[in-house]
């Protein structure tokens, strides 16, 4: 994003939206733009002077006034006045200039805006399957069209853009509306199940028609090859140039900005039914999100089933139990009947995973063994105790250790040292060797071939430098172990 003038500088023409006198201000626009819907775009002051006189709260509303409030809006650049000069005849009506008000572009769309927020809770979401199969069919023609001339082509790509406009937005307005509604509140109303078989199979429609059809125009939109795609972005360009816009004659359209958001378009449309290769395409999130609608809305109803189910079982039940306590003779036995139906009151069980002694099913809990049971206390205080480890003195074995590593190397360098010649050791000139020797040399290649210069410092400080061998000379380098094939490498000790 380019932070230039446009995006820094304040939108002074919505001003009359938050100010004192918005309630004088807004009627005023209001007007306009009603007026300005049925081709009326130019009004006195006492055009708007006599509607609003009329209406509520505007009893004391004086011509004065509602020159001020014009003239502010203008000041805002709302409105734009111009002098009315055709049935002047004196110069005392000259001095006293006749204005006609006209709204400007930006009051329009801002106009336009606040009506939609005023019916943005109104206006319901919606999936229009149709949208996709409509999508599907534009993808197909862009190889044509994009041989054809520049107005086809711009025809083309603005139904293809407001098409997936479309798409995008009721697809997350639905689902924001799904997430907003309180489902345990619609579950308890009576339409709830028609509710939701509606919707289930309303959704279950939609996923299918989604899929069908998104995995042609993913075929679609892979098969475009990038020089027809190029042609048809370049069509679109010509096309939106020829448009000729009298409000911006004195601005120069900048080509490398219209093109680039035109590539950013078609990539976000092609991303949204394909993928990055990093996140997954929106054409699967919306399966994911509708198969959670579903599975949501039918577990809901499976729990409003079976309350109703238990509710009239247990309803049962409890009839039942009331009619044998109803038969019994006196209350001992009533107390009998209750120990069977509510078990033993006010007693704690314990459940452990114990090892009983027999694996008698008849035998008695009294012959059986008690079982012991550690109960650690549930507070945060609590800590349990670990043995106290004490800690050995290891000094000795570590410079056993490393008077060991430090002989071991000192060995290594005084083998490497035979195999020097000149300041170098040339692989394809090597006698057998250890194993441990062809491990350093290999170790040795590995590190300098990583490196810019090809060269490393060993561990005794030295510097070496890898050296490759002309026209990819090989050779075979013989250890104690086995053979190995390589290129004939050279390592050229560096002072």
């Amino acid at each position: 994003m380019e932070i230039n003038d446009k995006i820094s500088k304040q939108i002074t023409e919505t001003s009359y939206l938050t100010t004192d006198n918005t309630k004088r201000y807004r009627p005023i626009l209001r007007y306009f733009y009603e007026q300005y819907e049925r081709i009326n775009y130019m009004l006195y002051k006492e055009d708007v002077w006599n509607e609003l006189n009329k209406k509520a709260n505007f009893e004391n509303y004086t011509i004065e006034m509602c020159e001020s409030d014009l003239t502010q809006l203008v000041n805002w650049g709302n409105l734009t006045a111009l002098q009315d000069t055709n049935n002047v005849s004196t110069v005392e009506e000259f001095k006293h200039r006749k204005f006609r008000y006209q709204l400007t572009e930006y009051a329009v769309e801002i106009e336009r805006l606040v009506i939609k927020l005023e019916n943005l809770h109104i206006e319901g979401a919606s999936l229009e399957p149709k949208l996709i199969e409509r999508i599907k069919e534009e993808i197909q023609n862009i190889e044509k069209t994009s041989l054809k001339d520049e107005t086809e082509v711009l025809s083309l790509w603005e139904n293809i853009n407001n098409d997936f406009k479309r798409l995008n937005q009721d697809y997350q307005d639905y689902i924001k509306t799904f997430y907003n509604v309180k489902m345990e509140e619609v579950a308890k109303h009576k339409q709830f199940i028609v509710y939701k078989n509606d919707l289930v199979r309303y959704l279950r429609e939609f996923i299918k028609l989604l899929q069908d059809n998104s995995y042609i125009i993913e075929e679609e939109l892979k098969k475009l090859e990038p020089r027809t795609q190029e042609r048809f972005l370049e069509k679109v360009y010509l096309g939106q140039k020829r448009i000729v816009r009298i409000d911006k004659l004195d601005e120069e359209i900048d080509e490398e900005e219209v093109l680039n958001r035109n590539k950013e378009k078609w990539q976000n449309i092609k991303r949204w039914f394909i993928g990055d290769g990093i996140h997954s395409s929106e054409v699967e999130k919306i399966n994911e999100k509708t198969t959670e609608i579903i599975r949501k809305i039918t577990r809901i109803a499976n729990q409003i089933a079976e309350s109703k189910g238990n509710v009239s079982s247990k309803k049962a039940q409890y009839k039942k139990i009331c009619e044998m306590f109803a038969k019994t003779k006196d209350l001992q036995e009533a107390h009998k009947l209750s120990s069977l139906v509510f078990g033993m009151f006010n007693t704690r069980h314990i459940k452990g995973n114990y090892v009983r002694q027999t694996d008698s099913i008849s035998s008695s809990l009294l012959e059986e063994l008690p079982n012991e049971y550690e109960i650690k206390p549930r507070i945060r205080e609590y800590k349990e105790k670990y043995p106290k480890i004490a800690i050995v003195d290891r000094k000795k074995e570590k410079e056993e250790q490393i008077q060991n590593y430090l002989k071991q190397i000192q060995e290594n360098q005084r083998e490497m040292q035979k195999y020097i010649s000149d300041g170098k050791i040339c692989i394809k000139q090597l006698p057998v060797v250890k194993s441990n020797v062809r491990k350093t040399l290999l170790k040795w290649i590995s590190k300098a071939g990583l490196t810019q210069d090809k060269q490393i410092t060993i561990e005794d400080g030295k510097k070496i430098k890898l050296i490759y061998p002309k026209d990819k000379e090989r050779c075979v380098l013989e250890c104690e172990d086995g053979k190995l094939e390589m290129p004939a490498f050279e390592l050229e000790f560096v002072e």
